[in-house]
């Protein structure tokens, strides 16, 4: 099936959050815990056990004691039957400090240190602090998060988890029709797999809009707004072995066709799979292009669809005189489908050139911190010149370039 005009370039700029991009400090000491008039740091760290033990327990009842409206109460049910469904281990949550906001006489805002992971998927656990508010002098919650911080999808309502073997699917909302993603999420596994082999898992996150997209990544407003998918630390932190899962942008994933949609689900796997998010020495023009090269490795589109914008581009101002730098993957950018389409192209020359195998062992070595220079010329003998060359002249080739 073919993708409906126009679609194409708008998947090709699903951008992954690379080292770099929305990532934060990595996780440090929290500072001592301070109390003021209206806080009781030990009576809200007392509750906050509470609903550790009420996840650990399965125990939704006794996580809805502990909300202090009816509001707060579904939430913290969902909670528990959200973490049992996606397997999480390691549940904790700790009381650190209050926040300085207070209401009345009994109730104030703390901030709480959380974490967990999701066993069989995670080798580790993800860290965050977010601010939690208490009512009745610390004994009930009166609401998890708030603005400017991070909020984990399955800390946010309820969802709908699907699970198959390695991959796993958390769409936000009761029963919100997660079989489409995890289909999607299946075949992109195997597409991955058959081209780098591996054992690892893939989780993906559907927020429910681009709002809780932003808040599940704690991102500025707009940022992603056009981007269908994006792969990141699940706590925006750079540490070592950080979980690392795919979330979509429902409003543009949703609109796309079939084909569309499975090409953005393959490249972002490709990004989860082959971790790299954790790659700091090789060029996203590598990073994006390969995962694009897996992506559409077994669509049948001809390159009209597929490289479109960059011939374009070539034809109005000829091919680029080097391979696109990390400036040029700026997901604001108004250009970036031709970017990706270029990234691509480079890895179509380097495969073109010395084979599949080639590409993927050039792939590896530099994600690994190897030097460019030196994997290109160990798997597929040429120079970064040579490459240059070569993809300018395939450039050059596209379709309606030349005449």
């Amino acid at each position: 099936m073919r993708a409906r005009a126009g679609r194409l370039p708008a998947i090709l700029a699903a951008a992954a959050l690379l080292a770099g991009g929305c990532a934060k400090d990595d996780y440090v000491a929290p500072p001592p815990v301070v109390t003021g008039d209206v806080a009781d740091a030990a009576v809200a760290a007392d509750t906050l056990a509470d609903l550790q033990t009420a996840i650990r327990d399965g125990d939704g009842p006794a996580a809805a004691d502990l909300g202090a409206d009816v509001t707060v109460r579904d939430l913290l049910t969902a909670v528990v039957a959200n973490a049992e469904a996606l397997g999480l281990a390691d549940v904790t949550f700790r009381y650190v400090t209050e926040t300085g906001r207070t209401s009345g006489a009994d109730a104030w805002d703390g901030q709480v240190a959380v974490t967990w992971r999701v066993d069989g998927f995670d080798s580790t656990s993800a860290r965050i602090e977010l601010p939690v508010s208490f009512a009745d002098s610390g004994a009930t919650i009166a609401a998890v998060g708030g603005a400017g911080a991070r909020l984990p999808l399955w800390l946010a309502g309820a969802l709908d988890v699907r699970k198959d073997g390695k991959v796993l699917v958390a769409v936000a909302g009761d029963d919100a029709g997660g079989e489409p993603y995890l289909a999607a999420a299946r075949r992109a596994v195997a597409q991955v797999r058959a081209v780098v082999p591996g054992d690892g898992g893939l989780v993906v996150e559907v927020p429910a809009d681009a709002d809780a997209l932003r808040q599940a990544l704690d991102t500025e407003p707009g940022q992603y707004d056009a981007i269908a998918a994006i792969t990141a630390p699940v706590d925006g932190t750079e540490a070592a072995g950080s979980p690392v899962h795919v979330f979509l942008n429902r409003g543009v994933y949703d609109d796309l066709d079939r084909v569309a949609a499975q090409v953005v689900m393959t490249h972002e796997a490709v990004h989860a799979l082959t971790d790299a998010v954790a790659a700091r020495r090789a060029p996203l023009w590598l990073v994006e292009g390969f995962a694009d090269y897996v992506a559409l490795r077994d669509v049948d589109l001809p390159l009209t669809t597929t490289a479109g914008q960059i011939a374009e581009q070539v034809r109005r101002a000829g091919p680029p005189k080097e391979l696109p730098l990390p400036g040029d993957f700026d997901p604001t950018a108004s250009h970036l489908g031709a970017v990706y389409e270029a990234a691509w192209l480079a890895c179509v020359t380097l495969a073109e050139h010395g084979g599949e195998r080639a590409l993927v062992e050039l792939y590896d070595d530099v994600l690994a911190g190897g030097d460019l220079v030196t994997a290109l010329r160990e798997h597929l003998g040429w120079t970064e010149a040579e490459l240059t060359a070569a993809w300018r002249d395939r450039l050059a080739a596209l379709p309606g370039v030349a005449g």
